[in-house]
Protein backbone atom coordinates (compact mmCIF):
# COMPACT_ATOMS: atom_id res chain seq x y z
CA UNK A 1 0.00 0.00 0.00
CA UNK A 2 1.47 3.41 -0.83
CA UNK A 3 1.01 6.17 1.74
CA UNK A 4 -0.67 9.03 1.88
CA UNK A 5 2.80 11.21 1.86
CA UNK A 6 4.44 8.99 -1.15
CA UNK A 7 1.02 9.22 -3.63
CA UNK A 8 1.69 13.17 -2.91
CA UNK A 9 5.03 13.61 -3.72
CA UNK A 10 3.98 10.92 -7.00
CA UNK A 11 1.52 13.60 -7.69
CA UNK A 12 3.80 16.85 -7.55
CA UNK A 13 6.48 14.89 -9.59
CA UNK A 14 4.52 13.98 -12.19
CA UNK A 15 2.98 17.62 -12.55
CA UNK A 16 6.31 19.13 -12.53
CA UNK A 17 7.39 16.96 -15.57
CA UNK A 18 3.85 17.66 -17.10
CA UNK A 19 4.76 21.61 -16.77
CA UNK A 20 8.43 21.21 -18.11
CA UNK A 21 6.70 18.76 -20.84
CA UNK A 22 9.23 15.74 -19.63
CA UNK A 23 7.17 13.24 -19.90
CA UNK A 24 7.18 10.14 -18.03
CA UNK A 25 8.06 7.11 -20.69
CA UNK A 26 6.52 4.82 -17.89
CA UNK A 27 2.93 6.52 -18.13
CA UNK A 28 2.65 6.29 -21.62
CA UNK A 29 -0.03 3.73 -23.08
CA UNK A 30 1.15 0.30 -23.69
CA UNK A 31 -0.59 -3.39 -24.48
CA UNK A 32 1.69 -4.68 -21.98
CA UNK A 33 0.56 -2.04 -19.20
CA UNK A 34 -3.35 -2.10 -20.78
CA UNK A 35 -3.09 -6.20 -20.21
CA UNK A 36 -2.07 -5.83 -16.42
CA UNK A 37 -4.70 -3.62 -15.24
CA UNK A 38 -7.11 -5.47 -17.71
CA UNK A 39 -8.33 -7.55 -14.37
CA UNK A 40 -7.42 -5.90 -11.68
CA UNK A 41 -6.54 -2.13 -10.52
CA UNK A 42 -4.58 -0.77 -7.59
CA UNK A 43 -4.85 3.44 -8.26
CA UNK A 44 -2.56 5.07 -5.76
CA UNK A 45 -4.70 8.46 -5.27
CA UNK A 46 -8.30 9.73 -5.66
CA UNK A 47 -8.69 12.68 -8.13
CA UNK A 48 -12.35 14.67 -7.32
CA UNK A 49 -11.94 17.07 -9.80
CA UNK A 50 -13.92 19.18 -12.34
CA UNK A 51 -15.36 18.16 -15.79
CA UNK A 52 -13.81 21.04 -17.56
CA UNK A 53 -12.11 19.61 -20.55
CA UNK A 54 -8.59 21.04 -20.21
CA UNK A 55 -7.95 19.19 -16.48
CA UNK A 56 -7.91 16.11 -18.05
CA UNK A 57 -5.78 14.46 -14.07
CA UNK A 58 -3.94 11.51 -15.63
CA UNK A 59 -2.45 13.98 -18.19
CA UNK A 60 -2.07 17.05 -15.48
CA UNK A 61 0.05 14.65 -13.59
CA UNK A 62 1.54 12.77 -15.48
CA UNK A 63 -0.29 9.74 -14.93
CA UNK A 64 -0.98 6.52 -17.16
CA UNK A 65 -3.77 3.65 -17.14
CA UNK A 66 -4.51 2.22 -13.29
CA UNK A 67 -2.99 4.83 -11.82
CA UNK A 68 -5.37 7.27 -10.72
CA UNK A 69 -9.26 6.90 -9.81
CA UNK A 70 -10.72 10.19 -11.40
CA UNK A 71 -14.24 11.47 -10.86
CA UNK A 72 -15.45 14.46 -12.47
CA UNK A 73 -18.04 16.53 -11.83
CA UNK A 74 -19.12 20.38 -12.68
CA UNK A 75 -17.36 22.40 -10.03
CA UNK A 76 -15.64 19.87 -8.43
CA UNK A 77 -18.74 19.74 -5.78
CA UNK A 78 -19.64 16.68 -3.52
CA UNK A 79 -22.30 15.29 -3.43
CA UNK A 80 -24.01 11.48 -2.43
CA UNK A 81 -22.87 9.80 -5.25
CA UNK A 82 -19.18 11.56 -5.24
CA UNK A 83 -18.95 10.53 -1.55
CA UNK A 84 -19.61 6.80 -2.26
CA UNK A 85 -17.25 6.76 -5.15
CA UNK A 86 -14.48 8.36 -2.84
CA UNK A 87 -15.58 5.75 -0.35
CA UNK A 88 -15.71 2.34 -3.12
CA UNK A 89 -12.41 3.96 -4.15
CA UNK A 90 -10.20 3.77 -0.38
CA UNK A 91 -12.19 1.27 0.84
CA UNK A 92 -12.01 -1.40 -2.21
CA UNK A 93 -8.07 -0.45 -3.32
CA UNK A 94 -6.72 0.67 -0.09
CA UNK A 95 -6.10 4.37 -1.60
CA UNK A 96 -4.80 6.57 1.10
CA UNK A 97 -4.70 10.20 -0.63
CA UNK A 98 -7.53 12.05 -2.00
CA UNK A 99 -7.48 15.09 -3.86
CA UNK A 100 -9.76 17.66 -4.45
CA UNK A 101 -8.44 19.03 -7.86
CA UNK A 102 -10.31 23.00 -8.65
CA UNK A 103 -8.87 25.04 -11.48
CA UNK A 104 -8.91 28.62 -12.21
CA UNK A 105 -11.36 30.33 -13.96
CA UNK A 106 -13.98 27.59 -13.25
CA UNK A 107 -17.34 28.42 -15.25
CA UNK A 108 -19.44 26.67 -12.72
CA UNK A 109 -17.62 29.18 -10.22
CA UNK A 110 -18.47 32.39 -12.46
CA UNK A 111 -22.43 30.95 -13.22
CA UNK A 112 -22.77 30.61 -9.31
CA UNK A 113 -21.92 34.26 -8.65
CA UNK A 114 -23.91 35.59 -11.68
CA UNK A 115 -26.77 33.67 -10.36
CA UNK A 116 -26.08 35.02 -6.58
CA UNK A 117 -25.73 38.92 -8.43
CA UNK A 118 -28.87 38.16 -11.05
CA UNK A 119 -31.21 35.09 -10.38
CA UNK A 120 -32.56 33.58 -13.06
CA UNK A 121 -36.01 31.87 -13.17
CA UNK A 122 -34.67 30.35 -16.33
CA UNK A 123 -32.23 27.75 -15.09
CA UNK A 124 -32.87 24.26 -15.27
CA UNK A 125 -33.08 22.38 -11.62
CA UNK A 126 -30.28 20.18 -12.83
CA UNK A 127 -27.98 23.47 -13.31
CA UNK A 128 -29.57 25.22 -10.11
CA UNK A 129 -28.59 21.89 -8.14
CA UNK A 130 -24.72 22.41 -8.85
CA UNK A 131 -24.83 25.82 -8.30
CA UNK A 132 -26.58 25.57 -5.01
CA UNK A 133 -24.00 23.18 -3.94
CA UNK A 134 -21.41 25.92 -4.63
CA UNK A 135 -23.28 28.93 -3.39
CA UNK A 136 -22.79 28.53 0.53
CA UNK A 137 -19.22 28.44 0.12
CA UNK A 138 -19.09 31.51 -2.03
CA UNK A 139 -21.61 33.75 -1.51
CA UNK A 140 -20.40 34.81 2.47
CA UNK A 141 -17.39 36.36 0.16
CA UNK A 142 -19.97 39.21 -1.57
CA UNK A 143 -20.39 40.79 1.66
CA UNK A 144 -16.74 41.04 2.27
CA UNK A 145 -14.46 43.74 0.00
CA UNK A 146 -13.85 41.17 -2.51
CA UNK A 147 -17.35 42.18 -4.14
CA UNK A 148 -15.55 45.15 -5.67
CA UNK A 149 -12.89 43.62 -7.25
CA UNK A 150 -14.29 40.71 -9.74
CA UNK A 151 -11.15 38.75 -10.82
CA UNK A 152 -9.78 38.37 -6.83
CA UNK A 153 -13.31 37.63 -6.45
CA UNK A 154 -13.07 34.60 -8.56
CA UNK A 155 -9.99 33.74 -7.35
CA UNK A 156 -11.10 33.30 -4.12
CA UNK A 157 -14.61 31.63 -4.89
CA UNK A 158 -12.73 28.88 -6.57
CA UNK A 159 -10.13 28.02 -3.43
CA UNK A 160 -13.10 28.62 -1.22
CA UNK A 161 -15.19 26.22 -3.18
CA UNK A 162 -12.38 23.17 -3.03
CA UNK A 163 -12.17 23.84 0.62
CA UNK A 164 -15.69 23.41 1.27
CA UNK A 165 -15.50 19.77 -1.21
CA UNK A 166 -12.93 18.95 0.48
CA UNK A 167 -14.39 19.31 4.01
CA UNK A 168 -17.42 17.80 3.24
CA UNK A 169 -15.74 14.81 1.90
CA UNK A 170 -13.59 14.53 5.03
CA UNK A 171 -17.03 15.15 7.45
CA UNK A 172 -19.61 13.92 5.49
CA UNK A 173 -18.68 10.03 5.57
CA UNK A 174 -18.23 8.14 8.28
CA UNK A 175 -16.14 5.48 6.35
CA UNK A 176 -13.56 8.52 5.19
CA UNK A 177 -13.74 9.97 8.78
CA UNK A 178 -12.61 6.39 10.64
CA UNK A 179 -10.02 6.14 7.63
CA UNK A 180 -8.69 9.45 8.41
CA UNK A 181 -8.38 9.08 12.00
CA UNK A 182 -7.11 5.21 12.10
CA UNK A 183 -5.77 4.41 8.72
CA UNK A 184 -3.52 7.38 7.41
CA UNK A 185 -6.27 8.37 4.72
CA UNK A 186 -5.60 12.11 3.72
CA UNK A 187 -7.82 14.41 1.97
CA UNK A 188 -6.00 17.44 0.54
CA UNK A 189 -7.54 20.25 -1.45
CA UNK A 190 -5.87 21.68 -4.55
CA UNK A 191 -6.05 24.25 -7.58
CA UNK A 192 -4.83 23.81 -11.21
CA UNK A 193 -3.65 26.78 -13.32
CA UNK A 194 -5.19 26.87 -17.01
CA UNK A 195 -2.09 29.43 -17.45
CA UNK A 196 1.09 27.89 -15.99
CA UNK A 197 -0.65 24.07 -15.42
CA UNK A 198 1.00 24.13 -12.42
CA UNK A 199 -0.88 22.39 -9.35
CA UNK A 200 -0.80 24.20 -5.83
CA UNK A 201 -1.53 21.55 -2.99
CA UNK A 202 -2.89 24.59 -0.42
CA UNK A 203 -5.66 22.54 1.57
CA UNK A 204 -3.41 19.97 3.39
CA UNK A 205 -4.58 19.69 7.21
CA UNK A 206 -1.64 17.33 7.87
CA UNK A 207 0.47 20.35 6.48
CA UNK A 208 -1.43 22.58 8.45
CA UNK A 209 -1.03 20.73 11.61
CA UNK A 210 2.26 19.61 11.63
CA UNK A 211 2.77 23.55 11.01
CA UNK A 212 1.06 24.90 14.06
CA UNK A 213 3.83 22.64 16.43
CA UNK A 214 6.85 23.88 14.97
Amino acid sequence: MISAQEALDRLREGNRRFVSEDWSTQTMPSQTRRREVATSQEPFAVILGCSDSRVPAEMVFDQGLGDLFVIRVAGNIVAPSQIGSVEFAVDRFSTRLVVVLGHTLCGAIQATLEELERPSANRSPNLRSIVDRVRPSVEVLLETDLRRDPQKLRHHAVRANIRASAAHLRHGSQLIEHMIEKEGLRVVGAEYSLATGVVDFFDDPDVSMRSEFR
